[in-house]
């Protein structure tokens, strides 16, 4: 396997399967991505005509890659920006995590809250085993122990995540309430309606790509919403991270979304994300497109 072009294509095909393994383990698609270019990396200054089994070794190296960053000091973890649909069905309780997580190419919000209580080596054990099904001579070699200390190492996490409490989820009807309200006030350039959804120590955070913004305080953030008025127009409630938020859509292209955090009912924090790169890799066109085939006609 010495051809650089033949070893490029092989590596494209695996890079779905490698970003999906490193996206479970660091839990941020931003992460994931560079966990992906480190391997491809290694992989071209590797003796590629030593390599028996492509697979198994790129999955071990973007293992080792993520387990790096993972125990990486004061590491810290970018926005997922994990988007999908505002489905109002009731969640169903008692499921397995490992189950969700092999059911669905996003990993879940509850579930990645529970993964940061493991250790780096945990998760590794875990995820490898229970959503990717990895042998444990496998795992061992990513975690440089024996196929025993790995199965430990996995069955210690399980149990963890199995008796972990499910983090409380904000109720939703009240927060597409205070979506629905938000945008209405925005659109009619309603100062006061807006300033009564705010907290007065709210904070705006807004990722245009080129630049970032904040802005502070609720009369400074309403604002802000007013001279908006016109995306509110054309937004749409989704989810972002579980989270209430909206996709602003402009002339069939999604021109930003924003996440709300909200407490106590007020708005304590708003993050916008705005970079036309970042969000086309996110899928939020398709799923707008998907709710707009869902309304009646």
């Amino acid at each position: 396997m010495t051809d650089q072009g033949s070893l490029a294509r092989r590596f494209e095909i695996e890079r779905p399967r490698l970003r999906a393994i490193a996206n479970r383990l660091l839990g941020s698609t931003a992460d994931a991505d560079d966990a992906v270019q480190e391997t491809w990396l290694r992989l071209q200054r590797a003796d590629s005509a030593g390599i028996e089994q492509l697979e198994a070794w790129l999955t071990t190296v973007v293992s080792r890659v993520s387990l790096d960053m993972l125990r990486a000091p004061r590491r810290t973890r970018e926005h997922s920006w994990q988007v999908e649909p505002w489905r109002d069905e009731p969640v169903a309780r008692g499921v397995d995590p490992a189950e969700i997580t092999a059911r669905t190419d996003r990993v879940s919000v509850a579930l990645l809250i529970v993964l940061e209580t493991l250790s780096p080596a945990e998760r590794i054990a875990f995820v490898l085993r229970d959503v990717f099904g990895q042998p444990f001579d496998e795992i061992a070699v990513v975690l440089e122990r024996s196929p025993a200390a790995a199965r430990q190492l996995a069955s210690r996490a399980r149990r963890r995540v199995r008796g972990a409490q499910e983090p409380a989820r904000p109720n939703r009807d009240r927060g597409r309430r205070i979506v629905d309200a938000w945008l209405a006030a925005a659109q009619d350039g309603n100062i006061d309606a807006l300033l009564s959804l705010l907290d007065d120590g709210a904070v705006l955070h807004a990722d245009y790509g080129t630049s970032v913004q904040v802005v502070e305080g609720a009369a400074s953030i309403a604002q802000q919403a007013v001279l908006s008025g016109r995306l509110a127009a054309h937004s749409t409630p989704i989810l972002i991270d579980g989270r209430p938020g909206v996709a602003a859509v402009i002339n069939q292209h999604v021109a930003s979304i924003m996440a709300f955090e909200i407490e106590d009912d007020r708005i304590v924090r708003l993050e916008v994300l705005a970079d036309p790169a970042r969000l086309t890799t996110l899928g939020v066109q398709q799923i707008i497109a998907s709710l707009q085939r869902r309304v009646p006609r």
